[in-house]
């Protein structure tokens, strides 16, 4: 009774417009020879780069992330469960769908190279279908850090965020400062600093130390938009919020200090109109349809471009596709029929998936760790959340068949990831708890 519908609200929200922007920015291309391609919209067209800014919607789901986690971190605890089950808990809810999904595609794509499909092909394929995955290890990683990050809460509240900021704006500036394989690796530490900043607003506004008024929020806004200004018209920074070939800095790979500064502006704009979207949400009919958006939400958000392939075979293989030059008029006006078929065809997919959806909540909740685990199967679930991130971290880099090749390793690493994670005995030790009374057996899943 006591869960925030405005949450929920921002975690539908912020699926939509993921779904609805990569929907956007893929273009097909027909070429003479029969084969497809997909130019980059943001290279083509320029212009659309200022897109970016309405639909790079992350920060959302780290701002939520963060205010439920650390409720949730906060009852497992004070109902003697460990961290490694509840990172476990947590960490399967996100893994077992994620697998699933990699597997299946990772099998399509090893019969088309098995059969001699033009390497090309599945590479670009192989891309699109990974091209979501660089938010899942940042996630997974951060709900790991969850019982450090918060007792860094606990202790400094909204002076961590602002630390961790500072230490963001350092690493931006030495990855802008210098270049070659170096500053990848010192950059890498921003997907945790320039995100967890973000996750841990979102403690903040849980304990109402951000959003209580109008002020604080509003000086966010303003704050990170003059400092977004200023990063991209007099500093370094391209304007683009997601990743755009040939540009010698990127404000997403890793994050800088740009997409930093938009962050704060966005979750100062979240936590604004909060009480406004609070009222609209607690209408019944608005309310149902943020739930039933949040019930497949992990589902929208791995196979929404599933439908791309479906009508690229359809009307873009077949010639059946009219193709105006790109990015003219008559191409933005086909953008229209393009987005509602693949909302037609991902609705479709989503109600064929219900049947496998309820079957990995089941198994879900049979091989969850336990809450309460320790030991030697503590140090498994550690095992396999490093495992399981490194291998989504390679799929978020290099899409599942990269050059045309199949992943092995990474494919291989993530089945072990999954596997380490999971504890086929882990609800079964749950229940022996409990009728010995034991507290750990009544977190449950959290």
């Amino acid at each position: 009774m006591n869960r925030d519908r405005y949450v929920d609200f921002l975690r539908a929200w912020a699926i939509l417009l993921v779904v609805a922007g990569h929907w956007l920015i893929t273009g097909l291309v027909r070429l003479p020879d029969g084969t497809i391609r997909a130019p980059e919209l943001l290279v083509a067209v320029p212009w659309t780069q200022w897109l970016t800014l309405g639909f790079q919607i992350m920060p959302l789901f780290f701002l939520a992330g963060g205010y439920a986690a650390g409720g949730s971190w906060e009852r497992a605890r004070a109902a003697g469960g460990t961290a490694a089950g509840w990172v476990g808990q947590r960490a399967i809810r996100l893994l077992l769908p994620t697998a699933v999904y990699s597997g299946l595609v990772l099998a399509a794509l090893g019969i088309c190279l098995a059969v001699g499909v033009d390497p090309g092909t599945i590479a670009l394929v192989g891309w699109a279908m990974a091209m979501q995955f660089w938010f899942l290890p940042v996630y997974l990683l951060l709900s790991a850090l969850t019982p450090v990050l918060y007792a860094l809460h606990r202790r400094g509240g909204l002076v961590v965020p602002v630390v961790g900021g500072v230490g963001a704006l350092g690493v931006s500036w030495l990855v802008a400062a210098t270049s070659g394989a170096g500053a990848g690796v010192v950059g890498a530490v921003n997907y945790l600093l320039v995100w967890g900043v973000v996750y841990q607003l979102g403690f903040c506004w849980r304990d109402r130390l951000v959003g209580r008024g109008p002020v604080v929020p509003a000086g966010m806004v303003a704050g990170g938009g003059v400092a977004f200004a200023l990063l991209v018209g007099v500093g370094p920074f391209p304007v683009s919020l997601i990743l755009v070939s040939g540009e010698e800095l990127s404000n997403t790979t890793p994050p800088s200090a740009a997409m930093l500064a938009w962050a704060v502006a966005q979750v100062g704009l979240a936590l604004l109109v909060a009480p406004l979207v609070r009222r609209v949400v607690g209408r019944a009919g608005v309310g149902r349809a943020v739930r039933g958006l949040g019930a497949v939400s992990m589902t929208l958000y791995l196979w929404h471009m599933l439908p791309v392939l479906v009508v690229a075979a359809a009307f873009y293989l077949t010639g059946l596709a009219p193709q105006p030059p790109y990015g003219s008029t008559g191409w933005w006006l086909l953008r229209v029929p393009w987005l509602v078929l693949l909302g037609l065809v991902l609705g479709l997919l989503v109600r064929a998936l219900r049947p496998l959806e309820r079957r990995l909540a089941l198994t879900a909740a049979r091989v969850r760790p336990g809450a309460g685990v320790r030991g030697p199967g503590a140090w498994r679930v550690w095992a396999g959340v490093v495992v399981s991130a490194w291998a989504l971290a390679y799929f978020a880099g290099h899409g599942f068949a990269y050059e045309g090749r199949f992943p092995g390793a990474a494919a291989v690493g993530l089945a072990v990831g999954v596997a380490l994670v999971a504890d086929p005995g882990g609800c079964r030790q749950e229940r022996g708890d409990e009728k010995n009374g034991g507290r750990a057996a009544r977190v449950g899943a959290v």
